[in-house]
Formats: structure tokens, sequence, C-alpha cells
């Protein structure tokens, strides 16, 4: 009987690494190996309403299932994937006059904290708030996001890979006029009101 009570402690304290292991974050890459990773943007003026997308995302997230709101990363956006569909708005989009992406590449957000944090299976509301970087201006901004936890789901999404999955949904305006963009400036044409649109998957890949 003593024998049978230490092998069955051994064997308990043996799976308590690989419980904490399992529980412990998994970082996940947002460089899109599919590169169809992007962010959508609108600016619906009286005049024009101007519509496009960024897909040079890249960044690491930290994310624990067992304690979603622990949640840290950064993504960033090449400046210079931004792209509309009119060649000559594409240009004085990246132009000095507007977000100047020769002399400000990167668009950046840090998390910084998790609040109204609720999970329900494998999908985790909650509210961000972090330090957004645009032309050379940061500012601290607050946005609504999902978090889906897909473990074991990467190679559906990316033939050959293995591991899991993170994909990260938010909507939300910022003020171009809050990043010196021609703040007070053309409004009839170029919304003050930028709309951002973020739906990115983040692979934690396994061998």
């Amino acid at each position: 009987m003593k024998t049978n009570i230490t092998l069955n402690s051994l064997l308990l304290l043996l799976c308590l690494p690989a419980a904490n292991l399992k529980a412990s974050p998994e970082t996940f890459d947002f460089k899109d190996p599919k590169g169809v990773n992007n962010a959508v943007f609108q600016l619906d003026a009286p005049l024009e309403s101007v519509n496009g997308s960024a897909n040079g995302i890249s960044g690491t997230v930290n994310f624990d299932p067992a304690n979603p709101s622990a949640t840290t990363g950064v993504i960033d956006v090449a400046a210079e994937s931004l792209t509309v569909q009119n060649p000559l708005q594409k240009e004085h989009l990246h132009g000095p006059n507007w977000l100047d992406v020769a002399k400000y590449p990167d668009i950046r957000f840090q998390a910084q904290s998790f609040v109204n944090v609720k999970t329900d299976g494998n999908i985790t509301t909650a509210l961000v708030t972090g330090a957004f970087s645009l032309h050379g201006v940061t500012q601290t901004i607050s946005a609504p996001l999902t978090l889906t936890y897909l473990p074991g789901r990467l190679g559906d999404r990316v033939p050959g890979m293995h591991g899991d999955l993170l994909v990260i949904r938010s909507q939300f305006v910022l003020k171009r006029g809050d990043f010196n963009i021609q703040k007070g400036n053309y409004e009839d044409k170029v919304s003050d009101d930028i709309h951002l649109t973020l739906a990115i998957a983040g692979a934690a890949a396994k061998p």
C-alpha cells in the first residue's frame, strides 16, 4: 500500500509541469505566412469617401487562454503598405504632406491593459488600452477587441504548419488631427475621422 501511494504521488508530481506548461502564455507571430492579414480604413467626408487597406502587418502577442487579461503585445503596420484605389490619392497619402512614410515608416499599437474581459469558450472580448503611434505622434487610445483562440488549428489555415492560432478583431475610430495629419484641412474631401477595421491571425507554430 505504501508503494502504491508513493508511485501515485510521483505520477502526480510528474504531471504537474505538463499542466503548467499547457496553461502558460503562447507567443503568436502576426507576420502572416499566407500574406492575407490586413487592416481596412475608411474616411467618409461630405464630398468623397476614401477607402483603403494595409497588409504590411507584423508583431507578436503573448496570450494565455487561462488568463486573457494578462495579454501583452505589439502590432506594427508598415506605412508604405497603405494603399487606395486611386494612384494619385495613394501618392498624396504616402507623401510628405500627409503620412510622410519615408520619415515615419511604422504605425504601431502597443497594448498596455485589458479591462471588461469576458471569455465564452474560445472567444474573449475586452477593452484594450495602449499606445498608438502614427506620423510621429503617440496617443493613448482604447478600443473593443475580440480574441479567438484556436488551439491546433494553424494547419487548417496554413497547410503544412502545425500549432495554434489567435485571431484578433477590432473596430475603432481615430482622428487624423490628433496625429498632426493636415489638422483642420481638407475635411470636405478627407474626413478627420479614420474608421479602422482589423481582422488578423497570429500563429504559434509547433514542431
